[in-house]
């Protein structure tokens, strides 16, 4: 987080391998990725886009019955005439973060240059309060930071206010303490590019935005041919991009880029993304439904960086 003839329909997922491969959407994220700005799902549209999704019709009604028993949706009508509606904000894990979204493109645009510092969170939480540990300890995960040892963290990332306040909530700020260092050595690395290397899986973190840099890159030139010929064909996408842009970004600590490799795959993978984003936005619908709020979530979240 710019008249043709209208393009051909969208193809049915590719086979395993190609640049179109990537990670399985479940079924309730797509319904979930469907939600309307006014909290509804049109199941005619829902059967549409998982069809295009290789998504089987039973799938969605065994999906649709099950959310709809756990009181996260009403239904109005029956199959594809139906509409749901959502009894909370259940947009779903496709939904971007967008402070972690707005902090990458700053980084992306030299706009949070890394200051050497390392800041480092050590805590001791006793068993009876496992639950507690273990969230504090996915939180840390979550912001970028790796394990050094057991129960001791680092991130090249200022986040210690964040880290706090979530001891606070669990009511373990007590065990937690917190440091920072320009000279943090394992065993005899020194080099800061060496210590990321050694910390963070970046081969991985690299081909995860390979991919998202290959299905949005395919899927721009696609819709440079025009405009989706249905609002099925546009929805498609961007519950694909969603997933793929989702799959890259969460495991992504966000490293500054001296820390990176060079040229770090992320920065491009971020641009096509955001301006296939653009594309699908200013695509024309086709019928009168209003775009689901995951439109506007991305719109936000991808807000120039200041």
């Amino acid at each position: 987080m710019n008249g043709t003839p209208a393009p051909a329909p969208a193809p049915a997922p590719a086979p395993a391998g190609s640049a179109d491969d990537g990670p399985g959407i479940p079924t309730r994220l797509l319904v979930h990725a469907l939600v309307r700005e006014d909290g509804t799902v049109d199941a005619g549209e829902l059967y549409t886009v998982a069809g295009l999704l290789g998504m089987s019709d039973q799938q969605i009604r065994l999906c649709v019955r099950r959310l709809v028993a756990e009181g996260r949706f009403t239904q109005e009508g029956r199959g594809r005439k139906a509409t749901l509606r959502a009894v909370a904000d259940v947009t779903g894990s496709l939904a971007p973060d967008a402070a972690h979204v707005r902090h990458a493109y700053r980084q992306d645009a030299g706009l949070a240059p890394w200051d050497g510092t390392w800041h480092l969170f050590a805590f001791a939480v006793p068993e009876s309060h496992r639950t507690a540990r273990d969230t504090l300890r996915e939180h840390l995960r979550h912001l970028g930071a790796a394990s050094l040892h057991s129960g001791l963290y680092v991130t090249a990332n200022p986040v210690a206010e964040l880290v706090e306040a979530r001891a606070r909530d669990l009511g373990i700020l007590h065990t937690l303490t917190r440091l920072t260092t320009t000279d943090l050595r394992i065993g005899v690395t020194t080099d800061p590019r060496a210590l990321a290397a050694a910390l963070w899986p970046l081969a991985e973190i690299a081909q995860r935005h390979e991919d998202l840099a290959a299905f949005a890159e395919a899927r721009l030139a696609r819709l440079a041919e025009g405009p989706p010929a249905q609002d099925a064909e546009r929805l498609t996408t961007a519950v694909e991009l969603a997933a793929r842009f989702t799959a890259a970004m969460e495991p992504d600590p966000l490293l500054p880029p001296q820390l990176l490799p060079r040229p770090w795959p992320g920065t491009r993978a971020r641009r096509l993304a955001a301006d296939c984003w653009k594309r699908l936005r200013e695509a024309p619908p086709t019928g009168r439904a209003s775009a689901p709020r995951l439109f506007a979530l991305y719109a936000d979240a991808l807000r120039p960086a200041d």
